[in-house]
């Protein structure tokens, strides 16, 4: 069973299952985050869904580099969890199945491709706070 994190689904609406690679990229006392200016503006895990065909580590990284610009190398699985929420962008009810990744950010190669986000190095113990999803902040608050 896998922890759910948010809102409770509703019964009025049905979902589709929509995985995604999540991860956290620390460096000392900070870690990389993205920020993603709409539909909501918030601090995010960079990732992303997992495309049909796709691996969730081919996922990973090419959500990382979209989001931040960074490449990223070693990744190991920490966890999972699901939320059930609206992805307006995609006017979409969503059960999101996240899988939660640590990596090495290497270094940055570029400014983030996906517009909307930008990349912010954060302390751990703000982006532990800061972050937009319970799920999120959940797996970041375990490395503290």
């Amino acid at each position: 069973m896998i922890r759910r994190f948010g809102q409770v689904p509703r019964s009025d609406k049905r979902y589709k299952i929509r995985p995604g690679a999540y991860v956290i990229l620390p460096r000392g006392r900070d870690m990389l985050v993205t920020f993603q200016e709409e539909p909501t503006p918030e601090y995010q895990l960079p990732g992303g869904g997992v495309d049909a065909g796709e691996s969730s580590l081919v996922a990973l990284h090419r959500e990382a580099f979209e989001e931040t610009g960074w490449s990223i190398a070693y990744p190991r699985r920490l966890g999972a969890f699901r939320r059930y929420t609206f992805m307006p962008e995609y006017d979409l009810w969503a059960e999101k199945v996240c899988t939660i990744y640590i990596a090495h950010p290497v270094r940055q190669i570029c400014a983030p491709l996906e517009e909307g986000h930008s990349a912010h190095w954060l302390p751990i113990e703000a982006a532990a706070e800061l972050l937009g999803n319970e799920g999120d902040r959940h797996f970041v608050q375990k490395l503290l």
